[in-house]
Order: structure tokens, then sequence, then C-alpha cells
């Protein structure tokens, strides 16, 4: 990094809470110097505008978009739902949605400085919208699915507005297949991943971490029961295959009858078509899910704000 090092980036992001594109665009314009970068930031309002970060943002909306065999799912928060229901948030989200699908990599730092289509990055005209809308807002999170032959079928649960909502989900399916039998097969997969919330699609994908925890929970209820050590490792064992069954996307009962494994049912359609299809990749992307929010007082909230 010519004129300033990696120290000098942290140091900037320390002072300030600028996000780093902006940190080091702001050291090379200043020949590496921290404290004239501190000062620029401030004249272009990103220091102020970040001191909004240390508030929790957990609402907002999930954008899906597909464009050939290849669809991007995005979760972008904000602090409120109302800023959710503002429509230059909503267009915000369904733009950097677009955006996303033009990258080659889930890398979210790369979409916050890629080009946004009204001009500037999208890191830039979401500093902008910090700035108008008055609250912290964060592009969170993206994934991308494709297939070389077949379909990408978004679905969005409740959705807002088209393409937006609260739970986003896209289903790839493989298959040389009817593209209308797909999208119709691809879209009761997505109603069914939207209301049964995999982990994995497959067994083998469930978190490793995941698995050890409910582990360790079988084993203290198979402990609990006083049978012999034998008897306890079947249980725990059996305990962690019914866990695996029921949150691999794959194995799980198909929400739509209740009763076929959601292998089957691709498996069915296949044969129905007289040529494969696989159910290659999915998303489901759920607001705000892993985000601890906090609680707050709304009545001291607002009686300090009248104390100013």
């Amino acid at each position: 990094m010519a004129g300033y090092t990696a120290a000098d980036v942290k140091a900037l992001r320390e002072k300030t809470g600028a996000g780093m594109m902006d940190c080091k665009k702001a050291l090379a314009e200043t020949d590496g110097d921290v404290e004239a970068a501190v000062d620029a930031l401030r004249a272009k309002g990103l220091a102020a505008v970040q001191k909004k970060s240390s508030r929790t943002a957990a609402e907002g909306l999930v954008g899906v978009a597909v464009e050939g065999t290849k669809g991007v799912a995005v979760e972008v928060n904000s602090e409120t739902d109302f800023v959710a229901k503002n429509d230059q948030f909503q267009d915000f989200v369904r733009k950097t949605t677009e955006t996303a699908l033009k990258q080659d990599s889930d890398d979210v730092d790369a979409l916050k400085a890629a080009d946004y289509p009204d001009g500037g990055t999208v890191t830039e005209k979401l500093t902008n919208n910090v700035a108008t809308i008055g609250e912290n807002q964060q592009v969170r999170r993206m994934k991308t699915v494709s297939v070389s032959d077949g379909v990408v079928v978004p679905y969005m649960h409740n959705a807002v507005t088209p393409g937006l909502g609260k739970i986003g989900v896209l289903v790839a399916l493989e298959s040389s297949a009817d593209k209308a039998m797909l999208e119709g097969l691809g879209k009761q997969l997505a109603m069914h991943i939207a209301a049964a919330f995999p982990q994995a699609l497959d067994a083998d994908g469930l978190d490793a971490d995941v698995i050890e925890r409910e582990r360790a929970i079988a084993a203290e209820k198979a402990a609990e029961s006083g049978k012999p050590a034998e008897v306890q490792e079947k249980m725990v064992e059996g305990a962690v295959k019914k866990f695996a069954k029921e949150n691999a996307l794959l194995s799980q009962v198909f929400v739509m009858d209740n009763k076929t494994p959601v292998a089957d049912v691709v498996a069915k359609a296949g044969k129905e078509a007289g040529t494969e299809v696989v159910l290659k990749d999915y998303v489901r992307f759920q607001l705000g899910e892993g985000i601890e929010k906090e609680e707050s007082d709304f009545a001291a909230e607002v009686a300090a704000a009248v104390k100013g």
C-alpha cells in the first residue's frame, strides 16, 4: 500500500467509525496522514454518519433477483421497520440486489465497492441514505446460486413489493427438462424452504458445530435415562440422525403432502420429465436472523430525546 499501512487504516477506522473503503480512499488522498484523513472524512460527513453504526440494525429488507440461470439474494438492514417501507430505502435494496447479480463472488465488501446504477459506489449511496433517512443501515450479506442448464426460481414470502420482503428464497434446479415444469417445481420447493427452514442442502452440509451441540444435548438426555452405556450411545446416534434428517432439505418431508421426502419429489419430477432433475442449491434469507436485537424502553427514549 503506497503511502499508508494496514495499521493506518485500522487507526482511522477506530477514530472515525467510517468504512474500510472510505478510510483507504481518505488515506490515499492525504498521502497517509491519518489526522488529515480524519478531517477529510469529517468534511464529507462520513465520520458523523458512522456514529449511528452503534445502533442495532435488525429490520430492513431482503431482495432477490434472477437473470438467466443466475440468481442472488441480498439482505440490507435498517433500525426500524418504518424505514423498510420508505421508497428511497426500497429503491436502494432493489438496485443493490441488481448490482449483486453482476458480481463474481459473494464478497459483501466487493459489492459495497461496486458501481451503483445511479453513480458512485454502493457504499457511497448507502452513506447518503443514512444521512438523509437518519438511521443506521447495513448491507449485511449476499448469496448467489447458478446452474449451467435449468432454472433459478425466486420466491418472496409476503412480499412488500416485487422482489423485496422479509423471507427471500432461491431454488437452483439443474436439468434439461421443460422450463415451465421446472419453474412450477421450483416454486413449490421454494415455498417449502420458506416454511421448513432447512439448514443445509443435505446432511453433509450441516454445520459441524451445530451437530456437535445436538450430540451433546442428546448425550445429556441419554445419561439422565440411566440406561446402559451401549444403549445411551444408540440413543445419541439416533437423535443426531433424526436432527440431520429434519434439518437437511433433501431429507425433509415435503410440506405440500407431509409425507414424501424432498429428494423423492425431485426424483419423481425427473422421472416424469424423462430426464434427470437435480436440486443443485438453494438460498433462504430471513430478515434479521442471527442478529441480537437490543431491548429498549421506548418511553425512556422519548424522554431522553425531549431533554436533548
